[in-house]
């Protein structure tokens, strides 16, 4: 479908490359349209189809769409056999996000032997912004394996949708795991969590022993991607000690 918004070039005689530059862009999008979303009325009786392969494809496709019915059968597929099943089911939670989810999603987190599984269930924990989500998702930060870790470094930063006391318990063990972690994107992850966790805390003093995290990454990680987070997340809290840490590690690379 084409808006008054892509004609408006059609009315400006003066950017003729731009005019023909958007033509090519129309020409492409109308030669590959964008396809149609499942059909979740199609989809919902497939979810307990006999046939793994056809619970996996419905599954999959309530990754895509949002349909309240179709979540008690998605909580069912967090136990199916099929570790392909169950990874498209934690995804599709995710998408249709549920506190009813909750508690099957935590348990299955604890039992599951497939990190790919655990991996999507800490993305739909986060998601469900429940404050019964923290404990497990702190225990994966800290337990996991860096893939789970990786997620739920950033999981976590739902957190701070969650209240003041919820914020307050989940800045220690981030700051712990953006020192610490050996995997770089861990780190990062984690200092995305802080800038966003911190925007919601008062001058006190975890607000200040994020900051000082924050500082400490930026001046001594050895990973450039973890060093541009943490600044990222300094300038978004938009905190004077950290702006100026900033401001002088530039200087000095002048």
């Amino acid at each position: 479908m084409v808006y008054e918004a892509d004609l408006d070039f059609l009315e400006d005689e003066t950017d003729l490359d731009s005019s023909v530059e958007d033509l090519d862009t129309l020409a492409v999008l109308d030669a590959h349209p964008e396809p149609p979303k499942p059909d979740p009325e199609e989809m919902l009786p497939l979810l307990s189809d006999a046939v793994t392969a056809r619970r996996m494809m419905a599954a999959r496709a309530f990754c895509e769409i949002q349909d309240v019915r179709a979540i008690p059968h998605l909580i069912a597929l967090l136990t199916d056999p099929c570790p392909l099943v169950r990874v498209a089911a934690t995804y599709a939670l995710g998408r249709n996000p549920s506190l009813d989810a909750v508690e099957p999603l935590i348990s299955q987190l604890d039992r599951d032997w497939n990190g790919y599984v655990r991996k999507g269930i800490v993305w739909a924990l986060g998601n469900c912004r429940d404050l019964r989500t923290l404990k497990p998702l702190l225990r994966a930060l800290k337990l996991d394996i860096s893939a789970v870790r990786l997620w739920a470094a950033s999981a976590l930063g739902q957190a701070a949708d969650l209240g003041y006391d919820a914020v307050i318990a989940t800045v220690p063990p981030i700051i712990e795991a953006l020192i610490n972690d050996p995997l770089a994107a861990v780190r990062s992850n984690c200092a995305w969590s802080l800038g966003r966790l911190c925007r919601e805390l008062p001058s006190n003093v975890v607000y200040a022993t994020a900051v000082d995290a924050l500082i400490q990454v930026l001046e001594d990680d050895g990973d450039l991607g973890v060093r541009d987070d943490a600044k990222a997340a300094l300038l978004k809290l938009g905190d004077t000690r950290g702006i100026q840490a900033i401001e002088n590690l530039e200087l000095e690379i002048i």
